[in-house]
């Protein structure tokens, strides 16, 4: 999808992962100090809870010459059952929190959205559907975001494989 007014694509992605069962994939992706340990790109990832309501920050690293940027968002997890099909639901959408101000360097990822589904693929694996928006900010020309997002999911994808084989060998 490509909203004009942003210049930016929203992406939806269809995958699957070989030998990760559903829940395993979503045990691994709400788990954030594993993500520490997985994802190259986490400068700093927690959860901490304001005005009764649970919210995660995430500063990211970028390649020099540009700034990190950092998310503040909340997140929701579901398990349904849809006509008899087990399907896991992880919602998250940026927010704004007047206890986590923007830090000097870094730039704050105002407008973030991911929708994340997974079940099984009926053998011992997941299919996975995701939808993901965000506008980095700054000056980065759209062409550079947009291919950077191209790339990164594929290799996301590969990644969050390899973290539930290391997960399921640590559990």
């Amino acid at each position: 999808l490509f909203p004009q007014q942003s210049g930016l694509y929203e992406y939806k992605i269809f995958g699957g992962l070989a030998d990760c069962p559903p829940k395993l994939c979503a045990d691994v992706y709400m788990d954030l100090d594993f993500r520490k340990q997985w994802d190259q790109y986490v400068k700093e990832l927690y959860e901490k809870t304001y005005d009764g309501e649970k919210v995660i920050y995430w500063e990211v690293k970028y390649p020099f010459p540009l700034s990190n940027r950092d998310y503040v968002y909340v997140r929701e997890r579901r398990e349904m059952d849809v006509d008899g099909r087990r399907i896991w639901v992880v919602l998250a959408r940026s927010v704004s929190v007047p206890q986590c101000p923007e830090k000097p360097g870094i730039i704050r990822v105002k407008s973030y959205k991911q929708s994340l589904a997974i079940e099984s693929d009926g053998k011992a694996g997941s299919k996975v559907y995701m939808y993901y928006f965000d506008n980095p900010g700054g000056m980065i020309p759209s062409w550079l975001v947009n291919w950077a997002a191209k790339s990164g999911v594929p290799a996301f994808l590969k990644d969050i494989q390899k973290a539930c084989l290391n997960y399921s060998k640590r559990t």
